[in-house]
Parts: C-alpha cells; sequence; structure tokens
C-alpha cells in the first residue's frame, strides 16, 4: 500500500435485518487530504462513519479498513479506542456542555491532575496551545453557552484535535453557520491540512467540496459510484452520480400565475417575550398574493425566524402594525388560532419543534388536526388512518408502513411527514422556514416540485432561506430583511445575490 493512503476502505458490507446499508464499499483516503463523502440520504454515509468511529465495531461488518497500514480492529471499546487511534468525529448536533468554559469541555474527562486535584493553569494553557496552532479565536475561560455557534463549532474541533486527532470527520459542519461562519471553517480546515490532519468532509450543501475538497467519493444506495479529484467534477456531473439521473434544473418552476393579495403585514412591531425592552421586529412590511412563493432573505440574527413564529403566535408580543388575511385583521395569539384562521408553519428545526420522533408517521401527521377525526370523545381511527395514507401518497413519503416511528426516517421523508401535517389543516397560507435544510439534493428537488404543485392549487407560500441559489430560483418576489426590518421587496426579475446581499448588509440603505 502507498504511504500516503492513511485509510484503506476495503470490500466493507455492513447489514441490517432485511437492508444492506452498505454494499462492498472500497474507498482509499490519502493523508492530510480534505476528501468530501455524499450521497443522497440513505446512501450510506453515516454508516460508513459510524464504522470508523466505532459505533459498529470490528466483527459487525464484512470487510477490512487499514488504518496506518494496519487493520483497525475496534473492539469492546471501540469509541474510545477509535479517538485513541487518532480517528475523531464532528457531529452536526454539537455535544458540549454549555455551562462549562471552552477549557474544561476540550479536556473533560482527561484533565490535567497533579497531586489529586485539577492543574487549572496547565488545562488553559495547553486549551490557548492548541487553539493558537490551528487559528481558532476562542478563549480558553469563554462559557460555552455564550458562544455562537461557529465558535461552538471551533471548540468541538479543538476537543478533537486535544487527542491529536490525524483523522477528523465533519458531518454536516455548516448546517447552522452563517456565510461568515463557513468561511472561517474553511480557513480552519485549510490549516488543519497544512498539519498533516485528513479530514472527511460531509455536507448537502455540494458547493462546498468544490471550495475546499481535494476528492470526492459518491455513495449512491450503500454503493460507491464514484471517486474523483474535486477538480475533476462539476455540480451537474456530481448530482447526476447521486440521485442516478441527469437534473436539468435544479430549481423548477412549475406554471405559478400568482393572482390577488391575500395576505398582508403593515409595519409590524414585535417585543422579545423574554426580555419587554428588545424589540425583534422593528418595522416589516410586505403583502403576499395567492399562489405564490414569497422568498425571505436575511443574515442570521435579522429576524427571519422571529417574523413568521410571530405571524403563527408563538413568539414575539405584537406592539403595533396589522396582519390582515383578506379584507380580515388578525389577533393572532397561538399557533391554534393560527390554524383555524388558514396559516401553518413547517418549522426551522423538524426535530425539535415539527416532529415527535418517537412517534409514528401516523401519528405525526394527523396530531394537529385530531378534531376532524373526533367524534363522541373518541378518535375514528379509520378515518385518520385514511386521510394520513392519502397525504403520505401525495407526498410520496418513503416508509415501510405508518406505523414506523418518525426516528426511522430520512431527513427528507421527515421533511415530507411535517409538510403533510400542515397540509391537512388546509392552509391559506404556508410559511415554510428553511425547508431543504439538512436533507439531501434529490429530496430537494422533491420538495421543490411539491411547492410548486402547492401554489398551483391556490395556496400561498412564505419561504425562508439561508441559501440564496434557493431563495432565486424558487421565488417570485424576495422579500430582504435586515436587523428586524424589511428593506425591500424585489420582483425575481430585478433579484440577484448582490442586491439581496447589500440590502441585507444594510450596505444598500447606507449607499441610497
Amino acid at each position: 500500500m502507498s504511504d500516503d493512503i492513511i485509510l484503506n476502505i476495503q470490500n466493507v458490507t455492513k447489514r441490517f435485518p432485511g437492508v444492506t446499508a452498505l454494499s462492498d464499499v472500497s474507498i482509499q483516503i490519502r493523508r492530510g487530504e480534505i476528501h468530501c463523502l455524499c450521497g443522497e440520504n440513505g446512501a450510506g454515509k453515516s454508516t460508513l462513519i459510524k464504522i470508523l468511529s466505532g459505533v459498529y465495531p470490528w466483527g459487525s461488518y464484512e470487510g477490512h479498513i487499514l488504518y496506518e497500514g494496519k487493520e483497525l480492529k475496534l473492539g469492546d471499546r471501540s469509541i474510545r479506542q477509535a479517538i485513541e487511534e487518532g480517528i475523531a468525529v464532528v457531529y452536526q448536533e454539537l455535544t458540549l456542555v454549555s455551562d462549562m468554559t471552552v477549557g474544561e469541555n476540550i479536556y473533560l474527562g482527561k484533565e490535567p491532575v497533579e497531586h489529586g486535584s485539577i492543574n487549572w493553569d496547565k488545562l488553559y494553557a495547553d486549551t490557548q496551545q492548541i487553539l493558537t496552532k490551528y487559528n481558532l479565536d476562542i478563549q480558553p475561560q469563554a462559557i460555552v453557552k455564550h458562544l455562537g455557534v461557529g465558535k461552538m463549532q471551533m471548540t468541538e474541533i479543538a476537543k478533537a484535535l486535544s487527542e491529536n486527532a490525524r483523522v477528523l470527520v465533519l458531518d454536516e459542519p455548516t448546517s447552522a453557520l452563517t456565510e461568515a461562519e463557513i468561511d472561517k471553517l474553511m480557513e480552519i480546515l485549510r490549516t488543519l491540512k497544512e498539519h498533516g490532519v485528513t479530514c472527511i468532509y460531509i455536507s448537502h450543501k455540494i458547493e462546498e467540496f468544490f471550495r475546499i475538497g481535494d476528492s470526492i467519493t459518491v455513495l449512491r444506495d450503500g454503493k460507491v459510484v464514484t471517486t474523483q479529484p474535486a477538480q475533476a467534477l462539476n455540480v451537474e456531473k456530481l448530482v447526476s452520480y447521486m440521485v442516478g439521473r441527469e437534473m436539468h434544473e435544479r430549481f423548477p418552476k412549475g406554471n405559478r400565475k400568482p393572482g390577488e393579495v391575500i395576505f398582508e403585514v403593515q409595519d409590524l412591531h414585535a417585543q422579545d417575550p423574554d426580555h419587554a425592552d428588545h424589540e425583534v421586529l422593528k418595522g416589516v412590511s410586505f403583502n403576499l398574493r395567492k399562489g405564490e412563493i414569497l422568498g425571505i432573505a436575511g443574515l442570521m440574527g435579522s429576524g427571519r425566524t422571529e417574523l413568521v413564529m410571530t405571524l403563527f403566535g408563538e413568539y414575539g408580543k405584537i406592539t403595533s402594525g396589522k396582519v390582515k388575511l383578506g379584507e380580515h385583521e388578525l389577533k393572532v395569539k397561538n399557533s391554534r388560532q393560527a390554524m383555524l384562521e388558514g396559516i401553518s408553519l413547517v418549522p426551522e428545526d423538524r426535530k425539535r419543534h415539527g416532529l415527535v420522533l418517537i412517534q409514528s408517521v401516523l401519528k405525526n401527521i394527523s396530531l394537529a388536526n385530531l378534531d376532524q377525526f373526533a367524534s363522541w370523545f373518541r378518535i375514528d381511527d379509520a378515518a385518520e388512518l385514511n386521510a394520513s395514507m392519502q397525504f403520505a401518497k401525495s407526498l410520496a413519503i418513503k416508509a415501510p408502513n405508518l406505523h414506523v416511528p418518525c426516528d426511522s426516517l430520512s431527513g427528507g421523508n421527515q421533511q415530507k411527514v411535517v409538510i403533510s401535517k400542515w397540509l391537512m389543516s388546509k392552509p391559506k397560507v404556508l410559511i415554510m422556514d428553511d425547508p431543504t435544510r439538512g436533507i439531501d439534493v434529490g429530496a430537494k428537488y422533491e420538495i421543490y416540485k411539491l411547492m410548486n404543485d402547492l401554489t398551483e392549487q391556490g395556496i400561498s407560500i412564505i419561504m425562508i432561506s439561508s441559501e440564496l441559489e434557493e431563495v432565486l430560483g424558487m421565488s417570485d418576489r424576495v422579500m430582504v430583511m435586515h436587523e428586524g426590518q424589511s428593506t425591500c421587496t424585489l420582483d425575481i426579475a430585478d433579484a440577484t445575490q448582490e442586491k439581496i446581499m447589500a440590502l441585507a448588509t444594510g450596505i444598500a440603505q447606507v449607499l441610497s
């Protein structure tokens, strides 16, 4: 084996009852490279990472993994053993203790001890040494809960590097980061590469592979489709490898014909529910037409999610302004009242706010709509099942049956369950907050087609997205927010990434 190969995965197969998650997978990963791993949900990425990190120990799979030229045999202490061998994983859902400092988190469980007590000076000095070496801009004694998501992620990376990790796996590292934080992460990865650390990089944001990747491996249905140098590929080729078919347009337009204005927000102001002296909405105005997709763009912290949660009755206290549906002024106090008025919300975080993960697909779809099936103090189970099956079929939810728990589904299918639940409430206005966050390119395309279908049926959609390409690709108009205010609403023909960013950062207001 060539000396520059640090990981040589040979013919690995992993089976579960009734499912082959990985089938004869072979990948060579070079020392000091950034190797991107991509594929749709269910392609086998997570299974492979769990084998490398010891969640699935040696003997539970077929094939061989050579690490530094020797077979990797992770046994009973497999997860701890993988870390000791120099293989670390930074997961999408961070595992930090929020009330501890950065240094305490990095050395948790391996604190330097002298004469029976922790040597705090050494702990923080060692922490600073790691942070300085890898250009991580955080203070060792900062409390984690006071950090932004980007610096929390830096802390997770530093924690892995404190174990002298030679292979660092990053699973969806940019899913909750701002553009500035993503740029900083890219700088950090380049620094790690300079220090000889090998990175395996997993993301649904395929543009990132071409910013940072040396090699790209595509998995589909548990098999390796291709491994190629990043410079030999482009977005279109990569997408076709991932989904197994050519996708001539990433954002299908459909046949939308927006009609009259049906929903209007006029100079809306609202307070933070926990801090009455803090105004989160400082003057937001826009309107929405029947059968239209109105995109809402803005930087993280601009008030996008606060706006839609307030309109749904679940966040800020409205202090002034008007919200009208048709000719009727709304005074929405809670989500139940919003539903009854014809407003539904697909939330930003489906796992926390959209689903009861341990409950079945059936129960999640019908949960907000049980009054439709209630009669004489009981639920009509047959009616509930029939209605839920219709939505599951129309949205093409891939599940063995409607009685399996939602946590067994892929991210894209979980999102379809959330959408089904709110479509069952027969909304006039459907708010979708980052509807394709954390789902693969094939599932995104299905969500886009569904959005087109809904608007053609006369439903109006308000869509927040952190991806400007998605905003420009799916919207009829774009409303831009900056620091709790609406700055401008652009027709899609006039909207560009440069204009939107100028408005989102406040530059356009300064220049005008």
